[in-house]
């Protein structure tokens, strides 16, 4: 699978040396390194320095963009199918200091709480095969959008500017519809789903949605003339008893997700095509969550449930990409080499996710010896690969690598006090 993926992409970079190294890095990121940064993936693909490595993301010449692409068709490939979902959410690292492009004090859902954080929106593919994230932009706050300072020190592009996380979901979404990205339906959380301007281009692009929405919005329902305009959780109080129906969301680590839902079809006069809210209880506490949804044909209420349920798959994605490939462990602080760690790490996983969809399409009626036994996993693979593939460094590679690590925290230290002495000094004065 990964020399398939290498083949294809060869022509994405300028020379054959950063080809090389470009797959010496994928091969870093799938190994079981402590910490994923410049330092350690050079010492394990044998380098003797991380120069390489940091210039293979800061200045090397190849085409990140168009790498994108085929990562995108190559997710395809493995995973396609006509009805398959686009998830789109965002997800949060938290970083030290202002200098890292994008970095404020800003909510992260990740933590739950406000924070020092970079944050950016991604977009993953899920179908019955599998699924993996395909795209993925950083949300640039207006703090740095409008310093051209800051944009400049970070390397952002005069094309960027600021952008809510809603906007760039639906500039991936456009992106993955152009490149004829077979898929049915879009979810998302509350971010999204209160935004009408991605709406209207989900709409535009006939995709239906399953998009949540906050118990203070107001939606378009029956009644009068023109319809009536009601607070999602007003609806959900007045629906009777006879109207929650029991259905599971799909398969959790726990067994069945099974809650209670019901929906109410909402007014034609936003347009075209046919509008429900769609409303899921707990069955044991009661707690309520809300969704808007959208298709251009007539759907039952199951298929709106399995695409809610599905929301689920990118929160997977983010564990496995950052515990496996090192998506949150970037030491990183400009546009565009946060741009190139991000990929490497989301096409780490994605060759994983197509390796274990490979596994499963090819066995579809399991040996003896195998029953028992669950479907090889993307932890598993990963484990794998590392037993079987990764040689061990030589004594002399790791002396050396002792010996450099030692020299430059020699040089670190001496400038951190040398930068103390002129702060005390100055502070003197």
């Amino acid at each position: 699978m990964r020399t398939q993926f290498l083949g294809r992409v060869a022509g994405r970079f300028a020379r054959v040396e950063t080809r090389r190294r470009f797959a010496r890095f994928l091969d870093g990121m799938l190994a079981e390194l402590p910490v994923k940064n410049c330092w350690t993936i050079a010492e394990h693909a044998g380098d003797p320095s991380p120069d390489g490595m940091q210039h293979l993301l800061g200045r090397a010449r190849w085409d990140t963009d168009g790498l994108a692409e085929d990562l995108r068709g190559f997710v395809v490939e493995h995973l396609g199918e006509p009805d398959a979902v686009l998830i789109i959410d965002e997800s949060g690292d938290a970083k030290k200091g202002d200098r890292t492009v994008g970095v404020q004090r800003q909510y992260s859902g990740t933590t739950g709480r406000v924070e020092n954080v970079q944050v950016a929106v991604y977009l993953a593919y899920a179908s019955r095969a599998g699924h993996a994230i395909i795209d993925r932009e950083l949300y640039l706050p207006r703090s740095w959008a409008d310093d051209p300072d800051r944009r400049e020190a970070a390397g952002v592009p005069d094309s960027v500017e600021f952008a809510t996380k809603p906007a760039l979901a639906a500039k991936m979404i456009d992106q993955a519809v152009g490149g004829e990205t077979p898929a049915r339906w879009v979810t998302g959380d509350e971010v999204y789903g209160a935004d009408p301007d991605l709406r209207a281009c989900l709409e535009e692009h006939q995709l239906g949605y399953v998009l949540g929405v906050g118990c203070n919005r107001r939606v378009l329902v029956h009644g009068g003339d023109g319809g009536v305009r009601m607070r999602v959780d007003q609806i959900a109080a007045g629906l009777p008893e006879h109207c929650w129906t029991r259905y599971s969301a799909g398969v959790g680590a726990k067994g069945p997700r099974v809650y209670q839902w019901a929906f109410v079809v909402l007014h034609p006069h936003d347009g075209p095509g046919h509008r429900w809210l769609l409303i899921r209880r707990h069955p044991e506490h009661g707690e309520l969550a809300y969704y808007r949804c959208y298709s251009p044909h007539p759907v039952p209420l199951t298929e709106l449930v399995r695409v809610g349920g599905v929301r689920w798959r990118i929160e997977e994605s983010f564990q496995a990409t950052k515990t496996l490939t090192g998506l949150d462990e970037h030491q990183v602080r400009r546009w565009s080499s946060w741009r190139r760690w991000t990929l490497i790490a989301i096409l780490a996983h994605a060759l994983l996710a197509a390796t274990a969809a490979a596994t499963r399409t090819h066995h579809h009626d399991p040996p003896p010896e195998s029953v028992g036994l669950i479907p090889l996993s993307c932890n598993e693979i990963a484990r794998l690969i590392n037993r079987l593939t990764v040689p061990a460094r030589s004594l002399t590679s790791v002396l050396r690598w002792s010996l450099w690590r030692r020299r430059h925290q020699f040089r670190a230290r001496r400038c951190h006090y040398q930068r103390r002495q002129e702060q005390d000094h100055d502070l003197r004065l």
